[in-house]
C-alpha cells in the first residue's frame, strides 16, 4: 500500500466531498489503493462517511432552495419521496377489463415437455 498519512487521506477526502476517485488522484494513488486504505482505517472511513453525509445535507439545502423558488420538479420530487404518509405516492393498479380482477390461468406443464 502506498505511503499516505491518515491526515493527508482525510484532507483529500474532505476536499473531494467524499469522491474517492478525485481524492485518490489528489493523493497520487490509485482508487483501489484508497478504497483499501479507507477499509483498513476507521478514522478515514469515518471521514468518508462524514464527507458524504455533508454532501447529502448540501443537496437537501439546494432542493429546499428550489422548492422555495417554486420549482415544480423539485416540489413533486420532494412530495413523492417525503410526503408519502400524506398520500403523495405514485402507484399503478393493474386490473382486468373495466376494473374487474385479472383472470388467472393455471397451466400445468407436462413433465415430458420440460
Amino acid at each position: 500500500m502506498a505511503k499516505v498519512s491518515s491526515k493527508a487521506a482525510i484532507a483529500a477526502i474532505q476536499q473531494a466531498k467524499g469522491n474517492l476517485t478525485k481524492a485518490a488522484e489528489a493523493l497520487g494513488i490509485g482508487r483501489a489503493t484508497l478504497y483499501r486504505y479507507v477499509n483498513s482505517k476507521l478514522t478515514i472511513k469515518a471521514a468518508l462517511d462524514e464527507a458524504r453525509e455533508s454532501l447529502i445535507d448540501t443537496a437537501e439545502n439546494k432542493l429546499a432552495d428550489e422548492i422555495e423558488k417554486g420549482n415544480m420538479t423539485a416540489i413533486i420530487f420532494f412530495l413523492k419521496t417525503q410526503g408519502k404518509k400524506r398520500g403523495y405516492v405514485e402507484r399503478q393498479e393493474i386490473t382486468g377489463e373495466d376494473g374487474k380482477p385479472l383472470p388467472i390461468s393455471i397451466i400445468n406443464a407436462d413433465p415430458d415437455d420440460v
